[in-house]
């Protein structure tokens, strides 16, 4: 099968859907990869790389798609990128659906496109291999970024988030003991602050208490979270329905409560946020106040780790990819229930 990656349009994205150690593995099971000049430099992988583990160069977006029976990215595909795409044409990346232009299904519908999201992409157990991978990195980058905006030069409350003996640590109050919030939560208690992890499923609270004995853990509930919210000094969303647009468990009220320089990490942000307050935001200017709250809510600010992001894809990404090339659409459909899960629309129609 022919294989196309492109280089992330998105703002700031640095992050490229398929490393070549992975084109290796591809090219190695006889299937040609064609990649578009420059698309890996912001990861840091050249184009002689890519050659060097059997890559084909296509010297512009437009002829590596033209050449592609199935296209690996990251952020959703554009309308001229779906432009060039040929009837039939397997479109692998993170759609996030739930907050999509609605013309996006109907273009992949006009030009029989099939569109798998790595993001839905859903093993028995309701695990989220894929997103999972990002989601990780998502969580842990979480702390630093809350570091930064405690300083007192960021508008923060001057705290230090693990504290020193004789000052106390921050307050972080986690909502969402998933893959992204057990990574936030563990990362910010081994740097010493206080951290309480919110969700409705016992069974990841067990699982963060013993994997992550530090963290506080309490079962979701309004006035609990009111509460923790009031009196913390980061708060990070960390909620995640799958397919679905993401509920707001904190409210504007809520918001409103807490003190002056404390902060909000909406990684929910990517389904529409779970604080009502949050509006997407950039890397170029990744940060608003609202009532002397700061808020950051860039949607995948993990573009800005361009290397491990796009090592984590990648490798997450393989195993689908290789039984895709090898099987066909339909093929890998029946013999893949995983990927079953993620189809958006195959060949134009939603299954």
């Amino acid at each position: 099968m022919n294989i196309g990656i492109i280089r992330e349009r998105g703002a700031f994205d640095r992050r490229v859907a398929l490393t070549p150690p992975v084109v290796r593995r591809l090219c190695s099971a006889g299937h040609t990869v064609w990649v578009e000049t420059g698309a890996g430099d912001g990861a840091m992988y050249t184009d002689t790389e890519y050659l060097r583990a059997g890559a084909q160069i296509a010297y512009s977006p437009e002829e590596a798609i033209g050449r592609a029976e199935l296209l690996a990215k990251i952020g959703r595909p554009t309308g001229a990128e779906l432009n060039w795409c040929a009837p039939g044409v397997v479109l692998m990346a993170f759609y996030h659906m739930a907050v999509a232009d609605r013309g996006l299904v109907e273009t992949l519908a006009e030009r029989s496109l099939t569109a798998i999201g790595c993001e839905v992409i859903q093993q028995e157990d309701g695990r989220l291999p894929v997103l999972a991978a990002i989601s990780e990195i998502a969580g842990q980058m979480t702390v630093p970024i809350a570091a930064h905006l405690l300083r007192s030069s960021s508008g923060g409350r001057g705290i230090l988030l693990g504290g020193t003996p004789g000052v106390p640590p921050a307050r972080v109050v986690v909502l969402g003991a998933g893959v992204v919030g057990f990574a936030a939560a563990r990362t910010a208690a081994r740097s010493n602050a206080r951290v309480i992890a919110f969700d409705r499923d016992p069974g990841k609270l067990r699982h963060m208490t013993e994997h992550a004995a530090a963290v506080e853990t309490c079962l979701a509930d309004e006035d609990a979270i009111g509460e923790a919210v009031a009196g913390a000094d980061v708060v990070i969303g960390a909620i995640l329905v799958a397919g679905k647009r993401t509920p707001h468990v904190v409210t504007r009220a809520m918001v409103e409560q807490m003190k002056k320089g404390s902060a909000v990490i909406d990684v929910a942000i990517d389904q529409g946020g779970c604080i009502e307050t949050s509006r997407p935001t950039s890397i170029a200017e990744p940060t608003f106040a609202y009532k002397g709250v700061t808020h950051f809510c860039v949607p995948n600010f993990t573009a800005d780790l361009g290397r491990s992001a796009s090592v984590a894809v990648a490798q997450a990404m393989l195993p689908y990819v290789l039984t895709i090339a090898k099987h066909g659409v339909e093929g890998a459909l029946e013999k893949c229930s995983e990927l079953a899960r993620g189809v958006y629309t195959l060949r134009g129609r939603r299954p």
